[in-house]
């Protein structure tokens, strides 16, 4: 029996196989792929960003590559090089024409050989900031750093009052920025998290209800979700609570914080959890700083660690106004609202929010100065009158700008009170009984609808998924074979009924298609079922 012999592959398919050279012995190769397909490939990866990707993956189309071929040395990924490390300053210009600056902060033992996870560091102060110029000192990650023997990329990205964190313009930068993160270093696609402090917790928010797919969690640090109801936030597009189901949080707010404290947080917490959202909450005696962060640093990280992304997950959940920006989560693309057959009248939703019972002492107030007194109430019954300024509390100032209703807080029903204030410019001194109505708060609605929209609640076992949908008219999933089986009947059940049930073909210009759109080698996609819900 003659010996084998070697052939020695070329030094540019080693590496796009990770390895710098290889040798396969003949006869015993177990893939063969057309020579074209190496140049194809490596043109796609060298591509500038995802329009260009597009473009360049009708070359893997017409390489002549089998849809297998292209799917296995897409899941290997391009070859990374050394690249540079330290404070790296980059900008890009958004779909939008806005121009944005942003800054990575890369470990000095980067080896580009090896997958990194990412944090998104989302900073405070947008109001304050007037252009797109960042500080000269700002870019690095500054005490929120993690342990030094943990090495990851920390992206921070920059936000002004004409471009904030809950703006569309900062959905397409922080798309932008990760796709271009991808293409220069070895980003591990499914440790991508964002953070935020301040108003950055608060664009964390923003994010999870906007944008889902590309993250693994959220971490917002003394940010509020309620912030994004006020009105003079200019926020314009419609928010939807139900979409934070997708992704774990990490949630920390100070009791002491003068802007957003825990007693004001709290409900909506609670509110969160029951609603089916993953979180962690981590409540802190401390104002609006971060000083607790060398206490709450290791259970953050732990927090990530924990909670990789599943790039494939079996349950999702995505609601949109119809806009194609934001039409999709992972493999769900909601392609059309309306009113599909049997579909949900109403689905659970975070948007509906009821508070715990309150304490109500019946005075109405802005800040301390009394504008209206319930009739029959405990303040009536105390004595005070419309017009009057509370100034003490049993000898304890009270601030000006403190809602009345705030300075009782820690009062326990039945305590004594005496209570200083100003009337007609002249001091009154009255006294009586703290002893409150509780009420039950009538429910509301977080953010408010002026739109219709849809909603469409997915969940997978095998190559079978079930649908329930609010206001939609057509869906597409999107079928990876690393998720289903394609030698097999697909079987969709919509609103309780078979929407589809037979064999799907794997496709290579819809694998191009989606690989260049999320440059992700772990959520790859070989065909798409639309699924029509008005028959």
């Amino acid at each position: 029996m003659p010996r084998p012999s070697l052939v020695i592959v070329p030094r540019r398919l080693a590496r796009a196989a990770g390895a710098s050279l290889i040798a396969l012995l003949v006869g015993g190769a177990t893939h063969s792929q057309p020579p074209g397909l190496d140049l194809a490939l490596d043109r796609f990866w060298g591509a500038a960003d995802v329009r260009q990707a597009a473009e360049l993956g009708d070359g893997v189309v017409r390489s002549g590559a089998s849809f297998d071929d292209a799917y296995r040395r897409l899941k290997e990924g391009r070859p990374y090089s050394i690249q540079k490390t330290g404070l790296v300053r980059l900008q890009n210009r958004t779909e939008d024409g806005v121009e944005h600056q942003f800054a990575l902060n890369v470990p000095d033992t980067y080896d580009p050989a090896r997958k990194y996870p990412v944090r998104i560091q989302l900073h405070g102060g947008v109001m304050m900031r007037h252009d797109n110029v960042p500080p000269s000192t700002a870019g690095g990650i500054g005490n929120l750093s993690g342990p030094a023997d943990a090495p990851q990329i920390y992206i921070v990205p920059f936000s002004w009052d004409a471009a904030p964190w809950w703006s569309e313009d900062q959905i397409l930068n922080l798309r932008a920025i990760v796709d271009r993160a991808k293409r220069l270093y070895n980003i591990d696609e499914n440790r991508i998290v964002v953070s935020g402090v301040s108003d950055g917790g608060t664009g964390a928010y923003y994010t999870a209800m906007r944008e889902t797919t590309p993250f693994a969690a959220f971490l917002p640090l003394n940010g509020f979700m309620m912030v994004l109801a006020n009105n003079d936030l200019g926020v314009r597009e419609p928010l939807y609570p139900n979409n934070i189901r997708n992704k774990p949080f990490f949630i920390v707010n100070g009791a002491r914080d003068p802007l957003y404290p825990t007693r004001i947080i709290d409900p909506y917490i609670e509110h969160y959890r029951q609603g089916g959202v993953t979180l962690d909450y981590h409540p802190q005696d401390a104002g609006h700083n971060t000083s607790w962060w060398p206490q709450v640093r290791d259970v953050y990280e732990a927090f990530v660690r924990a909670h990789p992304r599943n790039p494939l997950p079996d349950a999702l959940t995505w609601e949109t106004d119809g806009e194609r920006m934001h039409d999709r989560a992972h493999w769900l693309v909601i392609d059309a609202l309306g009113k599909g057959k049997d579909e949900a009248a109403s689905l659970p939703d975070l948007n509906d929010f009821v508070g715990p019972p309150a304490a109500d002492f019946g005075a109405r107030s802005i800040g301390t100065r009394i504008n209206r007194i319930v009739r029959g109430s405990n303040a009536e019954r105390i004595g005070l009158k419309e017009g009057d300024t509370v100034i003490r509390i049993n000898d304890e100032p009270v601030r000006v700008d403190t809602d009345l209703s705030e300075a009782f807080e820690d009062f326990p029903p039945g305590a004594a009170v005496t209570l200083l204030v100003a009337r007609n410019n002249a001091p009154v001194e009255l006294e009586g009984k703290y002893e409150p109505q509780i009420v039950k708060p009538l429910p509301k609605q977080l953010f408010h609808r002026s739109q219709p929209s849809g909603r469409v609640d997915l969940t997978r076992s095998g190559n079978t998924v079930r649908a329930v949908t609010r206001g939609v008219a057509a869906f597409t999933l999107l079928l990876s074979p690393d998720q289903f089986d394609f030698s097999k009947p697909v079987t969709v059940v919509a609103n309780g009924h078979i929407a589809f049930n037979g064999r799907v073909r794997k496709n290579l210009r819809t694998l191009m298609k989606w690989a260049a759109a999320d440059n992700d080698r772990t959520m790859l996609f070989g065909a798409e079922l639309r699924i029509d819900l008005t028959r």
